[in-house]
């Protein structure tokens, strides 16, 4: 359930590979095989990552096979039994792109010692033939919490958060802030759909903001419901593509997108294997490495706040800018981050609060 919950770790995100002997010897053909958590139609988070698995055989022709992947795989035994199945028959590599799957992947990698598992969102390395991998979807957050408070009409801007964890927690919180920048008179809702990919309860809940006049809403679930739900109000309400780019919503009501680019990481990890620099890793990157794109910002959006958004990335990519930088206090009003100082690694992997401004509790 809960496939991309960050925990504090000092091992995690350091978005460097950890220490340890390289694969010194090449090889001349990958078979590079995907576990989904859901369809590769879902038109998010699986849907993404996909296209990276096209990527790599893209990049790599008849070097690669990377045809195997499974959609749907529940996360607990099932994922076991797909793991085995795959290491049995012949995988080189496996992706295994869901939190839940943790315990599974590094409970086969230990079986099999000559195959490299791959496991996004996870902080678990038991054994040197794991990797994780991450993005910085928060990055991503604050560029639209900026558009959401220049384009508010109602000043009420809405969040559909999928469960309480740390991740969803940051982006929340990365949206609100950088929206209260631009406009303090800003207001969030959230609503907690408990589900990463859930058409009908997507749908419910952004019409459920709509109906208390929020006019901007971003999501962190999987499907397009929030947008086809925004699509009805005739230009009233405006929302942002996620995980992937949405755009048979442009130009509005998807403004912009977030959009989980995991292809140059699956072709990175891939290309070490055939050339024989292959390290286990833990890697937590996002706008500057390219694993977090900003989708085309449409025309409905001013050419002003289009231009102050690019400015925002661009400065996010650089370093310039970090989305938590202080001063910034904790709902309760204890300061968190003092005048200039941003927020380590560590307390965004472990958020469990929201900043000063924001109503309502994190469910527990």
């Amino acid at each position: 359930m809960k496939r991309r919950t960050l925990l504090a770790s000092a091992a995690t995100a350091l978005g460097l590979t950890l220490s340890g002997t390289a694969w010194a010897e090449g090889m001349d053909k990958v078979k590079a095989c995907f576990v989904y958590v859901g369809p590769i139609g879902d038109g998010g988070w699986t849907y993404q990552h996909d296209q990276g698995r096209l990527a790599v055989i893209e990049k790599f022709g008849d070097k690669v096979d990377a045809s195997t992947y499974q959609e749907s795989v529940p996360e607990g035994a099932d994922a076991e039994r797909v793991l085995t199945q795959m290491a049995l028959g012949g995988c080189n590599i496996i992706f295994t792109t869901s939190f839940g799957y943790m315990d599974a992947t590094n409970a086969v990698a230990k079986k099999f010692p000559n195959v490299k598992f791959e496991h996004a969102t996870g902080f678990k390395r038991e054994a040197p033939n794991v990797s994780t991998y991450n993005a910085r979807f928060y990055e991503g957050r604050a560029v639209e919490g900026l558009i959401a408070g220049r384009m508010t009409k109602s000043n009420k801007i809405g969040y559909i958060g999928s469960f309480p964890i740390p991740e969803v927690v940051m982006g929340i919180n990365a949206y609100y802030l950088n929206a209260k920048k631009v406009n303090p008179d800003v207001e969030l809702t959230v609503v907690w759909a408990y589900t990463w990919f859930d058409p009908a309860k997507e749908a419910d809940a952004a019409k459920a903001m709509i109906e208390q006049g929020v006019d901007v809403i971003a999501s962190h679930t999987d499907s397009t419901a929030p947008l086809a739900e925004a699509a009805k109000s005739n230009g009233a309400v405006i929302g942002f593509g996620q995980a992937s780019d949405m755009a048979e919503y442009k130009p509005s009501p998807r403004v912009t997108s977030i959009i989980d680019n995991w292809g140059p990481y699956y072709i990175d990890r891939v290309g070490a294997l055939l050339d024989g620099t292959y390290e286990q890793a833990d890697v937590w990157a996002g706008i500057k490495g390219g694993e977090v794109l900003i989708g085309e910002i449409t025309e409905a959006v001013p050419a002003e706040v289009k231009a102050e958004a690019e400015k925002l990335r661009d400065d996010i990519a650089s370093g310039a800018y970090h989305p938590f930088t202080g001063p910034i206090n904790k709902q309760d009003g204890s300061p968190w981050l003092a005048e200039g100082q941003t927020a380590p690694d560590g307390d965004l992997l472990g958020m469990n609060f929201y900043v000063e401004g924001i109503s309502g509790d994190i469910p527990q």
